[in-house]
């Protein structure tokens, strides 16, 4: 079956600019362009357009997409495969927290008691699921599986105050960093106490700290594409200020 471009969006549930955006990026060309100069596009570019759909709604850019689906090897059932891979971790975190807030109901409605523990429990299993999901391979292979493994049941381990503490100090190094970098100085006060925050924050996370590992962590951000990019989301080159910041902090240059 063909379709116009009207029609695919509709089937779709996408507008047709956003159509004709793909066609202009090149992600998604028509099949044909008909006597009356309208895109048609056939059943290879309609499961083209699902793929493309799938990556979008697992947060993947039109950039990173296209690099994907032209790659030579790229096998559409292999991605459908992981596609639901992912997208059954993500009901698993869903449903984690829906039993938490269930749990919560029940407890301001003096059906249930429940613990501390229990109220952040949801949550910190989705954080650890969604790092697993996004650097785990990696992190596995630098650091080893028991290293992460110890992290993951620190980490769920951690009482309300700890979870509140690990979570504002993530907040504080964030704004630390974003003012560091604007100095331009890693070696400066504002940077050097941004090291040092991320260092506390890193002692929620690790089982026992040394400034080689840090320093490693650091230059990781700056080697892995995922780490850089979020590091560098706001302000392009921030990934490397702070690799630098935490080598002249740890004194180890890598």
């Amino acid at each position: 079956m063909e379709y116009t471009v009207q029609k695919l969006g509709k089937l779709a549930g996408i507008s047709t600019r956003t159509l004709r955006y793909y066609d202009e990026i090149g992600i998604l060309k028509p099949a044909r362009i008909n006597s009356s100069g309208y895109r048609i596009y056939g059943q290879s570019e309609v499961n083209c357009l699902q793929q493309i759909l799938f990556y979008r709604e697992l947060g993947l850019s039109l950039e990173k997409i296209k690099e994907i689906m032209s790659d030579p090897s790229f096998n559409g059932t292999e991605a459908l495969i992981k596609h639901r891979e992912k997208l059954l971790d993500k009901k698993k975190q869903l449903e984690l927290l829906i039993e938490n807030v269930e749990k919560t109901i029940a407890s301001s409605e003096g059906r249930m008691t429940m613990t501390d523990q229990e109220k952040f429990e949801g949550l910190k299993q989705k954080l650890i699921d969604d790092n697993e999901k996004q650097y785990g391979k990696e992190i596995r292979e630098k650091y080893g599986e028991e290293t992460v493994n110890q992290s993951n049941i620190q980490l769920k381990n951690m009482t309300q105050e700890q979870y509140e503490e690990v979570t504002r100090l993530g907040d504080e190094l964030r704004a630390a960093l974003s003012e560091a970098f604007k100095t331009g100085d890693p070696a400066g006060e504002l940077a050097q106490k941004t090291a040092d925050l991320h260092k506390q924050w890193l002692c929620f996370h690790w089982s026992e700290y040394n400034k080689e590992a840090h320093a490693g962590l650091a230059q990781m951000y700056v080697d892995d594409d995922r780490f850089k990019q979020h590091y560098d989301k706001d302000q392009p080159g921030t990934a490397e200020f702070l690799r630098d910041a935490i080598q002249i902090y740890t004194g180890t240059k890598l």
